[in-house]
């Protein structure tokens, strides 16, 4: 959060760079600047005292104005919701109301974690959780923290800006409108300077998701539930403020797995996904293990488990080239022969 203390000691060129929306505030207070490089406090010590008559406010206050101008225009833009460093899971109970196999859990941005468990064994409770930022108040009883500190309600009880956003497995679109138009309204409304740039990068990233490509011109109600998910992904991690991503089962959604989580994290992205796949699992910087309700254990993954990880894309490979062929009616010699390579290897 900007403080008034350190804008004081920010020449206007620094503060202007900085928080462009702040260039208007400026020319409204009509304060008498001879040289934008000197710091709001030179300036208003070098003031006469016929231009201070013309100065509402004095340093203090003007920089108090300044400070409570730049957040609002944060909490406009959704500047101020990606600005978490640490979210942190306190324990809770299981579904027997025994105290969970830890503390407290600290996880920090550009961090993948992934949580893995039986069917039914709690881990869209720990996403709900994490997602309503829980203050003891959901069955799990768990306390969800953002930078050591209990978050602003707004993020609870509003439909606004949010501090999560979720991938579901389902993802269905209710605006019939093509992809280059669903992408451009989303960044007009982020009021993004770079929109073309932007939107081109996200319809890129997008299709290198996705098992099969898609055009500019493609109604999204139309994508297949891979395309939507790779659209949706792609959307996320570049254009959306939510610093925190919550996926469920993606290796369900026919996209590149792998790409898709670097993608989300080169963004700075805390991301935590539930699974079943072993890759995905391993991929975490940690996994989360859940059973009965409750988280039973963390364990950090090791460099062994990294290295069984690289063995098993090479057989995962091998079942998406199997599923390709198939798809597409090839002959399946080339299975054949990386199978023969990977028994002799």
């Amino acid at each position: 959060m900007i403080s008034k203390d350190k804008l004081k000691n920010l020449s206007v060129n620094e503060i202007i760079e900085e928080y462009p929306y702040t260039e208007g505030f400026f020319e409204d207070q009509k304060l008498a600047v001879d040289d934008q490089d000197k710091s709001l406090k030179e300036i208003f010590s070098e003031l006469t005292r016929e231009e201070m008559e013309d100065v509402v406010f004095d340093l203090d206050q003007f920089a108090d104005s300044l400070a409570s101008h730049i957040r609002n225009m944060q909490e406009f833009l959704g500047e101020n919701d990606s600005i978490v460093g640490t979210l942190s899971i306190l324990a809770g109970n299981d579904k027997d109301g025994n105290k969970e196999g830890y503390d407290k859990l600290d996880i920090k941005s550009g961090e993948i974690i992934s949580i893995v468990g039986p069917t039914g064994s709690g881990k869209s409770r720990l996403l709900a959780d994490i997602e309503w930022t829980a203050q003891g108040d959901t069955p799990t009883e768990r306390q969800i923290l953002i930078n050591d500190e209990v978050p602003d309600k707004k993020w609870r009880f509003t439909g606004g800006k949010k501090l999560v956003a979720q991938l579901s497995q389902n993802m269905n679109f209710v605006m019939d409108l093509s992809v280059m138009e669903f992408l451009n309204l989303h960044a007009e409304s982020r009021l993004i300077d770079n929109q073309e740039e932007v939107v081109e990068r996200i319809f890129n990233e997008a299709n290198q998701l996705a098992g099969e490509q898609f055009g500019r011109g493609t109604q999204i109600t139309s994508l297949s539930g891979g395309q939507s998910r790779a659209l949706m992904i792609a959307d996320t991690a570049i254009l959306s403020s939510s610093p925190i991503i919550l996926i469920d089962e993606i290796e369900n959604a026919g996209i590149n797995r792998e790409k898709a989580l670097e993608l989300l994290v080169g963004e700075e992205k805390i991301v935590l996904m539930a699974t079943h796949d072993p890759i995905l699992a391993l991929m975490g910087d940690k996994r989360i293990i859940i059973n009965n309700g409750g988280i039973k254990d963390i364990i950090e993954t090791t460099v062994e488990e990294k290295e069984l990880m690289q063995e098993l894309k090479v057989l995962d490979k091998v079942m998406t080239d199997l599923r390709d062929d198939l798809r597409y009616g090839n002959n399946l010699s080339r299975i054949s022969d990386e199978l023969a390579e990977i028994k002799t290897a």
